[in-house]
């Protein structure tokens, strides 16, 4: 995702997050507000189911009178269960204020549930003059209730006044929020809208007008958008597209001087080039002129100075040979005393080369040149940069049907990325350090010369690096 989808989403996200806080707020006041009112309505309701229900009752019970069959007792039955249960539940509204009210009015529902029982049994027992005595009781005491319900009513209501004006102070604040809401929101999405879009339209413009200097031909003036998208990386490879076309005009211009100047001088130049191909050192002669200086300087005793010539010299006969000529494992070991001798006089005690070669290994062909770079790699990078030195070890050793070449260092190893170039072939080497045989080249020419893919694996961490090259005895096997 680039930065400019991120800007929009960003902005996306906190309208979004905006409208749902609002949303949430606005929704968890209607919820208690509507909490509140589902309250006092469900207080109201309890209180008018008991009026209800105790006239049922009187209801069912007239209509067992009339016609006593089990239909209608069941009826009668039902009805007085219903009563108790709506005493329960009026039991639940009982505060400081209707406390002696509800005590009374429960009773009254209690008196009822008697009256209506005693007027059952003395009409079960024939006693019709005292049953009726009773429903009519009962009838009265449902008129209380129905009175007691009304008044508890009106309690309720004069309780509950100041709530109620509370709610609709609340839900007229609540409007005044929401409004004042909406004006805050606004303001701040058209502040965040404008800073976006700016953000966007002001590198354009900028690169627009650089666009425009460069149609002039005025390319020495620098493009520069400060911001942190695309549109600064277009800016930047605009910028450098400016400074190549600077370039090359120069060059142009440059090369059209100089190719005048040839033009007028080229008999000077013939005579130069003859002068330069004369002054050329053969490197052959510069062998034989190492090899005198070796010799003078053993006559002279500078036995040291001796012995390092003859390294250098033999360093650089073995350098004339062709690349592609395969020489013995013995050959490259010499090689390779000779070049660590050079390298021992240049870091004395920092450099320590600990050798185990087993001799029976050295008669294998190999290619020339290559363990020099490998060993010349740990020396440049192991023991080189760091103030107390390093150790390398070089280790040949006998694996039956092949030989296993080892060079470990202690330095602070390559990075895994290095590792996967170096192994396949993509690593160019940055630096003026090494004789021109590079690590990449080495593995390329291995792989080359026995048709093996395998034929090295790097170890790195941050102890060091070993570097295993399997080779075989048998070459004509490899292949």
């Amino acid at each position: 995702m680039n930065k400019i989808h991120k800007k929009i989403w960003t902005l996306t996200t906190v309208i979004l997050l905006i409208m749902a806080a609002i949303w949430i707020t606005l929704t968890y006041y209607n919820q208690k507000t509507q909490n509140q009112y589902n309250e006092i309505l469900q207080r109201y309701l309890r209180m008018n189911e008991v009026t209800r229900t105790s006239q049922q009752m009187i209801a069912d019970l007239n209509n067992y009178f009339i016609t006593p069959i089990p239909e209608n007792l069941d009826k009668l039955n039902k009805s007085r269960r219903k009563i108790e249960n709506a005493k329960r539940e009026v039991s639940y509204l009982r505060n400081s204020e209707n406390d002696f009210a509800l005590t009374n009015y429960m009773n009254l529902i209690d008196s009822l549930v008697e009256t209506t029982d005693r007027s059952l049994l003395y009409f079960n027992e024939k006693e019709t003059e005292d049953s009726a005595k009773e429903f009519s009781k009962a009838t009265r005491i449902s008129m209380y209730i129905s009175e007691m319900t009304l008044t508890l009513i009106d309690s309720e209501l004069n309780t509950y006044e100041r709530l109620y004006r509370g709610i609709i102070d609340q839900s007229e604040e609540i409007k005044k929020l929401g409004i004042w809401l909406m004006l805050m929101i606004t303001c701040l999405l058209m502040f965040l809208t404008y800073g976006f879009s700016l953000s966007i339209t002001k590198p354009v413009q900028k690169l627009t007008q650089a666009a425009n200097e460069l149609s002039r031909g005025r390319f020495h003036l620098p493009i520069k958008v400060d911001s942190n998208d695309e549109i600064a990386f277009l800016a930047q490879t605009f910028d450098r597209m400016r400074i190549n076309i600077n370039n090359l005009i120069s060059e142009i211009q440059h090369k059209a001087q100089l190719e005048h100047e040839l033009q007028e001088s080229k008999l000077l130049l013939k005579e130069s080039q003859l002068l330069n191909l004369q002054s050329q050192i053969n490197p052959h002669f510069l062998f034989n002129t190492l090899n005198t200086l070796s010799k003078k300087a053993y006559l002279e005793g500078s036995h040291e100075t001796s012995d390092l010539l003859v390294s250098v010299a033999g360093l650089l006969r073995y350098n004339l040979k062709r690349l592609d000529r395969p020489v013995t494992l013995r050959e490259e070991v010499m090689v390779l005393q000779q070049y660590m001798d050079i390298q021992k006089a240049r870091f004395t005690d920092r450099l320590h080369l600990k050798m185990s070669i087993d001799e029976t290994c050295l008669n294998v062909d190999i290619p020339g040149l290559t363990l020099q770079p490998i060993i010349e790699n740990a020396v440049n990078y192991a023991v080189e940069p760091r103030e107390d030195g390093g150790i390398i070890w070089f280790r040949i050793q006998d694996g039956n049907d092949c030989v296993i070449i080892e060079v470990e260092d202690d330095g602070p190893g390559i990075e895994e990325f290095k590792i996967k170039q170096i192994l396949q072939g993509q690593f160019i080497q940055k630096d003026g350090n090494s004789t021109g045989i590079g690590f990449t080249n080495v593995v390329r020419r291995l792989r080359l010369f026995y048709g093996n893919e395998d034929v090295m694996n790097i170890e790195s961490s941050a102890a060091g690096t070993k570097v295993v090259i399997t080779i075989p005895k048998d070459r004509r096997g490899a292949a």
